[in-house]
């Protein structure tokens, strides 16, 4: 994302702050958004993609991505 667009993104917030956005400038706000969001996670991605874990024995292991584990929401247990 270019400094230009990152600068919009703050001018934008400013605007809806003080005076309001237009229905124009709230949906370029959230196009504005939704591009950096998606450039965030994609550097995060990539920094994970080459970290490692160093093991005391001196062995390295690259980070794996695990599958999405749902969490049990449903208290079974009722005692």
């Amino acid at each position: 994302m270019t400094q230009e667009k990152i600068d919009r993104i703050n001018e934008l917030a400013r605007k809806k702050r003080t005076v309001g956005l237009s229905d124009e400038e709230l949906a370029e706000q959230k196009a504005l958004h939704k591009e950096y969001i998606e450039g965030y996670r994609a550097s995060l991605r990539g920094i994970l993609d080459n970290t490692v874990i160093e093991r005391p024995d001196g062995s390295r292991e690259a980070l794996r991505k695990e599958p999405h584990q749902k969490k049990d929401t449903q208290n079974t247990d009722k005692s």
